[in-house]
């Protein structure tokens, strides 16, 4: 993708402009930038979607004032009336599901996919909506079917109802108000308010960002780096505490100085490695969503090319190649070709006959495990997709410490 070049996508803007003027900055609203999105995301596909138990939804209906959630499975008995106005179907992960929002996410590429969440389809009556609320992440909103009315604005002090069973903004004076048509798409930055509500029955696609929360994420590098700390130890002599010339004490209860520089010590030379740091975070940003899973195919081909299964999650740093979770080392000409792989989601019979043995078997492996399929075995999702991207978890098989292409 040029990153230079104008997208209709983004109303004229390149990439590259939009991402210095609006990304986490201002709301940008594209009219009919994909008239045509998702034509056959229909209302019978997302009551099916809703009611599987491997799929989140939720089933979120106004009456007379008062607020309900249903978290699903969401059978279809239980959808109220399509004439019964204020309700909304929330279905989350659609992208993991479905090929068509597979391949819409693709064309949102200009942004690096350790950002991506997923794409949530919400199907709406007359009125429907969620409320007036916050969203802590960048969310594009492309309006399906129908139409749907969007308020916005700044809430520089949020303060939330506790009388309803989500998370409603007390106080919401909009600054700007715009319906949306299909094929119409509205761009908010993390902390801009915004309330959506049906303008008869729609159905919208919320495509979100994640954006870090700093501790969470720093927590579960942590328990990574700690773990395979914990795995690098058993392989050693324990670093053993002594106090060897310690004094007999009056305060048994307080805990020796000694033994508090002793874990201060420990904690900081566990930390220290910087590369196992980034391996640790790759692990991290590419772990799939929960309650993901994969097909196997022990006798899976690559030699013919392969593509990325459309829940695999593959990302790469300078040292590391991360698929799901798992790293491997990677370096020189294999690095080279595994991370075109993960940047255009395929690689052909002649980049796969160009791999080592080792990296070959390894893309076998990883074949075997469901999280790539041989070029031509799923044309819709493979070669039409090849530009999408998002992911989900693993149950494939571990690779070892930390895994290898190519060392």
């Amino acid at each position: 993708m040029d990153t230079t070049l104008p997208m209709a996508l983004l109303g004229g803007l390149s990439p590259a402009a939009f991402m210095r003027r609006h990304w986490q900055k201002k709301p940008l609203l594209v009219r009919r930038t994909m008239a045509d999105a998702l034509a056959g995301m229909n209302r019978r596909r997302l009551l099916a979607l809703a009611a599987r138990d491997d799929i989140e939804s939720r089933l979120v209906v106004k009456a007379g004032g008062r607020w309900s959630v249903r978290h699903g499975p969401v059978p279809r008995r239980a959808i109220p009336a399509r004439a019964r106005p204020d309700w909304t179907l929330l279905v989350q992960g659609v992208d993991l599901h479905d090929d068509a929002v597979h391949r819409l996410l693709g064309r949102f590429r200009f942004v690096g996919d350790a950002r991506l969440d997923d794409a949530m389809l919400s199907l709406a009556s007359d009125g429907g909506g969620v409320g007036p609320h916050v969203d802590s992440y960048d969310v594009f909103l492309l309006q399906i079917s129908g139409r749907r009315r969007w308020r916005i604005g700044q809430v520089p002090d949020a303060k939330w109802r506790d009388d309803v069973p989500l998370k409603m903004l007390a106080e919401f004076t909009p600054q700007s108000e715009w319906v949306l048509d299909p094929g119409d798409m509205l761009y908010l930055p993390p902390g801009w308010a915004h309330d959506g509500i049906a303008v008869g029955e729609c159905i919208t696609c919320s495509i979100g960002f994640r954006v870090p929360d700093a501790v969470p994420l720093a927590a579960e590098v942590i328990q990574r780096v700690a773990e395979s700390a914990m795995e690098v130890a058993e392989a050693k002599p324990p670093r053993l505490y002594s106090d060897r010339n310690g004094t007999a004490t009056q305060v048994p209860a307080r805990i020796a100085p000694a033994l508090q520089g002793f874990v201060d010590v420990a904690i900081a030379r566990m930390l220290a490695d910087a590369r196992l740091r980034r391996r640790a975070l790759g692990e991290v940003l590419s772990e799939p969503k929960p309650g993901t899973w994969f097909e196997r195919d022990e006798a899976a081909a690559v030699d013919a090319g392969v593509v990325l299964d459309r829940r695999t999650r593959m990302l790469y740093d300078d040292a590391h190649v991360f698929v799901n979770g798992e790293s491997f080392r990677a370096a020189g000409r294999d690095a080279e070709l595994v991370r075109r792989l993960a940047d255009e989601r395929r690689l052909d019979a002649s980049g796969v006959s160009r791999l080592g043995t080792g990296a070959r078997d390894q893309l076998r492996r990883w074949a075997e495990a469901g999280w790539c399929k041989a070029q031509g075995i799923d044309r819709e999702q493979g070669v039409e997709a090849m530009k999408s991207g998002h992911g989900g978890p693993t149950q494939g098989p571990r690779q070892g410490e930390p895994g290898e292409v190519k060392t």
